[in-house]
Order: C-alpha cells, then structure tokens, then sequence
C-alpha cells in the first residue's frame, strides 16, 4: 500500500477535526465584551450623571442620562425639571417649555420647575408670563434664592421697559445641581 502526502495529510486533519481541543472554557470568564447587565455591579443613578454632565458642558449626553433616570425613577418632577433644563442648554425651547409646564403641574410646589420655566419664557420672549412664573418661584422659595429674586428683577425691568438689555448682551440661565440647590450662570 502506497501513501501518498496529500492522503496523509488529509487523514490528519480528519483526525484532528475529531479531536477535543478544549476550547474556552464554558464556566469561566467570556474573553468578549459583555453584553447585558453585568451583575454584582450597581449602576449608577441617571440623575446624578445627567447633573454631572450637565456641569461639564455636556447637554446631550445629560439629556440621554436623564431618559435613563426617567426608566429607573418614572416621570417625576425631578425628572422632568432635569429633562426640561437639558432642552433648554440644548436650545429646544418649546420641548423644554412643554416639559417644565408638565413638570410643575406634577409639583406645583417645586421651585427649579417654575424658576427654568421662567427661563424658557424669557427666552421665548414671553416676559409677561416669565414674570409672573419667577414671581410664583420666588413665593415658593420664599425669596431665600439669590438667583430668583435676580431672574424676577430683570423680568420685571424689562417688562416694565421692554427696550431693557441686560448689561454686556447677557442672558441668564438655571442649572440644576442636586436636589435642591440650583445656580444662575450668565453668558455673554
């Protein structure tokens, strides 16, 4: 009986190809990248990373962080102020007007909603309506929010002379920090 190499090799390889190898191993670590939650790990709240993106400039992502804390918390007023607030760096005025007018009416008592809503409005260019939401936030807080009792002056100043400019071309802005605590940024 002749062999020849090329009968030889391929009687190898049928014999390898039958052959255990072991392979990875089934109980173990996968070397892929996981593609579900990965368990023992907590995930981290949507609201605090959406505020946290938010002070570092990053609307969209905050916005995206707070979807996913409206998943985990439901359609509360925090979350929605937050929705709201996101809208509006991202320049979304009527999304951001229509969420913080839902936002309030969930919480008629929470003062970001009425004090960003206010924001939107002047914005919008509806200073009579912004003053008086600046005027319900400012009841609300009972006048302790340096912020507000500033954003309801110059609603009030240009109400009163709609020619009013704030100095140096600057527009004023809430962002929320927390619960409960909330800071006034001007722009020029």
């Amino acid at each position: 009986m002749i062999v020849r190499p090329a009968g030889l090799l391929a009687a190898i390889g049928l014999l390898t190809a039958c052959q255990q190898t072991g392979g990875f191993p089934s109980n173990g670590p996968s070397p892929f990248a996981p593609s579900g939650p990965v368990r023992g790990a907590e995930a981290v709240d949507g609201l605090i990373v959406g505020h946290r993106l938010m002070a570092a400039g990053e609307y969209e992502l905050a916005l995206r962080a707070y979807l996913r804390g409206a998943a985990e918390h439901g359609m509360t007023v925090d979350v929605l102020s937050a929705i709201g607030s996101a809208n509006l760096k991202l320049g979304r005025l009527g999304q951001a007007e229509r969420i913080l007018r839902r936002a309030v009416e969930v919480d008629e008592t929470f003062v970001p909603a009425w004090n960003n809503l206010g924001v939107v409005l002047m914005e919008r260019g509806q200073i009579g309506e912004a003053s008086r939401v600046f005027r319900t936030a400012f009841a609300l807080d009972s006048g302790q929010s340096d912020a507000i009792r500033e954003n309801l002056r110059l609603a009030l100043a240009k109400l009163e002379k709609p020619s009013y400019d704030v100095p140096n071309e600057q527009k004023f802005e809430l962002v929320r920090r927390g619960h409960g605590q909330f800071l006034l940024l001007t722009t020029p």
